[in-house]
Order: C-alpha cells, then structure tokens, then sequence
C-alpha cells in the first residue's frame, strides 16, 4: 500500500487523512501536505502528516 511508504509521500501532495478524533467512524479529511511527522520508512495505520491548514492525521490515500 503506497500509503504505507514514507518514500511516497511528498509536501505538496494531495492526500485523504483520518484524524484522530474520527479514528472510529473513519472519516477522510483531504488537504495538502505541508510536514511528514512519522519518521520510520512504513507505518501500518498510515504515514502521520500535518496538513497546510494545521490539521494531523494518518495517510489512508494519495489523491493525485
């Protein structure tokens, strides 16, 4: 799963994100990445971003 990966994703990307208040219903919020804040290579939940407007979740999907 590209998600997954570290290497495959960007600042600038659009991406889909969980945040963590919507963990249970698994709501998507989509936005830009601004900061990678995972530093291993893969995660299994997803790479952790912060997004341009200050939001912070977990990658589910790149959308572009």
């Amino acid at each position: 799963m590209p998600h997954r990966e570290r290497k495959n994703i960007r600042p600038g990307m659009q991406v889909a994100i969980v945040l963590k208040q919507d963990q249970r219903t698994g709501k998507q919020t989509t936005g830009i990445v601004k900061d990678l804040l995972t530093n291993s290579p893969n995660h299994p939940h997803g790479i952790k971003v912060r997004l341009m407007d200050g939001q912070v979740g977990r990658v589910q999907k790149i959308t572009e």
